[in-house]
């Protein structure tokens, strides 16, 4: 019997977010198809599966059930399709959780890191984007846009400082949820970053960067719409 074909996925390769599902996936050994997009020119396929016009995409033919015969179907039904990234991963490490990410033994944990991972995405990651733009344009305001993104490094920094990683002595989800943004952090002024008092934080982030699994997560592919092709990926 045939198999139904490998998800697709969306993905803009520099994108927080999108860096934030393509973890998830090889953190899971979730394998999909990529369609590599850009922002300036997004694909009216894409936009079909999600209006927002924001990656990841995932489009999930099989409506999310891993091995599933392509005959045991009903192929009326429409694609399922998972638009958000902490959903995108926590999709993927529910199906397989190798290195139990999602600390299965603890079950206050999740609410907790989901919590966390909220407030980068609703506060801190505004902040980021104004941070960067008072960077780049070399606006008055960089200093105090700083200051106020730090409330949120300082919390981090204060995590790190009781156990090794964000949650404890083991990797959670926590940790790679929130990467990409800490990443974006350290790169806006990194004069700054390397003589700010976040020491534990930067050795994190040195640690996660190091990995044979960043440099995965960040391969490049062709774009979809020059090439029309999409690449496994995972």
């Amino acid at each position: 019997m045939s198999q139904l074909p490998l998800p697709t996925l969306y993905s803009l390769q520099h994108c927080p977010y999108a860096m934030r599902a393509r973890l998830g996936l090889l953190l899971a050994k979730q394998k999909v198809m990529l369609k590599a997009v850009v922002t300036k020119n997004k694909s009216a396929e894409m936009l079909a599966f999600s209006p927002k016009g924001t990656v990841p995409v995932l489009v999930l033919e099989d409506h999310g059930e891993v091995g599933l015969e392509a005959e045991s179907v009903d192929k009326s039904k429409p694609p399922r399709i998972i638009d958000e990234s902490v959903d995108i991963m926590l999709w993927a490490l529910n199906i397989n959780d190798p290195d139990d990410l999602l600390l299965s033994q603890t079950p206050a944990a999740l609410p907790v890191m989901l919590e966390l991972i909220s407030y980068n995405d609703k506060v801190f990651e505004p902040l980021l984007e104004q941070y960067k733009d008072a960077k780049r344009y070399h606006k008055d305001t960089e200093a105090d846009l700083r200051t106020e993104c730090e409330s949120f490094i300082q919390a981090l920094e204060l995590r790190l400082s009781q156990h090794k990683y964000l949650m404890g002595d083991n990797l959670s989800l926590l940790d790679f949820a929130l990467l990409p943004f800490v990443r974006q952090f350290a790169r806006v002024d990194r004069h700054w970053y390397l003589q700010s008092p976040y020491p534990l934080l930067r050795q994190w982030l040195k640690d996660h960067l190091n990995r044979p699994l960043f440099s995965r997560m960040m391969k490049k592919f062709p774009l979809y719409l020059e090439t029309g092709e999409a690449y496994p990926f995972g």
